[in-house]
C-alpha cells in the first residue's frame, strides 16, 4: 500500500470557525503545485480522503473531484485515526492520499518510521510518501518521496 500524507496548502487565518478557513491565493498556488507532481506520479485508482475542513477540500480540489470527506480526518483527530481511515497497513485502495491537519500528520509520519508518536513539521502543502511492504515475513515503512511545494 502507498499512504501519501498531503498537508493542506496555506489557508486564511481568521474565519467564521476553524472549519471555515479558505485557502488563499498562494496556497492556491501551492495546492496546484503539488496535484501537478502527484498527478505524474499517481495511479487514476489513487483513493483521496480529506477532511471536513473547507482548507483541506480545497486542497484536495486541486487534484480533481475525486475525493471523499471523512470526518476521522478532522482537526484534533489522532494519528491511530487517520491510519484507521487509510486501513493502514493493506489499505482501502492501493494508493489513498490523505489530505489533513498538523500536527496529526507530522505524528503520523514519525509514528511509521520510529514506532512513536512525535509532532513532526509537514510544511504547508508538503507531502510525505510511504509504502508498506513484506521482506522476509516483516512488515516495513519505506519513504518514498517527501515533497513541499517550494521545491517545484
Amino acid at each position: 500500500m502507498n499512504l501519501i500524507l498531503w498537508r493542506h496548502a496555506e489557508a486564511e487565518d481568521q474565519a467564521s470557525s476553524d472549519l471555515a478557513r479558505q485557502l488563499t491565493s498562494r496556497g492556491r498556488k501551492q495546492a496546484q503545485g503539488i496535484a501537478k507532481w502527484l498527478r505524474a506520479r499517481l495511479d487514476d485508482d489513487a483513493l483521496f480522503l480529506a477532511s471536513p475542513a473547507t482548507r483541506t477540500i480545497q486542497t484536495a480540489e486541486a487534484f480533481g473531484d475525486r475525493y471523499r470527506v471523512v470526518d476521522e480526518l478532522a482537526p484534533g483527530r489522532s494519528a491511530a485515526d487517520v491510519l484507521d481511515a487509510a486501513g493502514w497497513p493493506e489499505g482501502i485502495g492501493q494508493t489513498v492520499v490523505i489530505v489533513g491537519h498538523q500536527p496529526t500528520l507530522g505524528c503520523v509520519a514519525a509514528l511509521l518510521l520510529t514506532g512513536e508518536e512525535m509532532e513532526w513539521a509537514i510544511k504547508k502543502s508538503g507531502i510525505w510518501w510511504f509504502q508498506g511492504r513484506t521482506r522476509a515475513g516483516d512488515g516495513q515503512t519505506v519513504v518514498r518521496a517527501v515533497m513541499n511545494p517550494d521545491l517545484l
